[in-house]
């Protein structure tokens, strides 16, 4: 899968040092294979959700962080919606947010 957009992950871990390695593993990962179900997804990902509107939500680095990426499988692309702490995403609808 491509995603969109990788710096947007690297300016949250410049800000959460402790978030690079897992968010790195996390793009590696999925960089790698080519989707075609959130299903697909989950079984990779153990403990990601499929909040539904194409969007999974994933834990990273031991659920201290959480990431929604919005998939398009015909395209085999995602597009990270949101990147933050647990606390932060507490207070977004995972199936709408958007970086502005």
């Amino acid at each position: 899968m491509r995603i969109i957009a990788k710096s947007t992950l690297r300016e949250f871990w410049q800000i959460h040092p402790d978030a690079e390695i897992a968010l790195v593993g996390w793009y590696e990962k999925i960089s790698k294979r080519d989707y075609n179900t959130p299903q697909e997804i989950i079984a990779d990902f153990k403990g990601a959700d499929f909040v539904g509107n194409d969007r999974i939500v994933f834990n990273i680095a031991r659920n201290k962080f959480r990431l929604i990426v919005a998939f398009n499988y015909h395209f085999k692309a995602g597009w990270v919606k949101f990147v933050g702490t647990h606390k932060e995403y507490d207070k977004v609808d995972a199936k709408t947010v958007d970086f502005n």
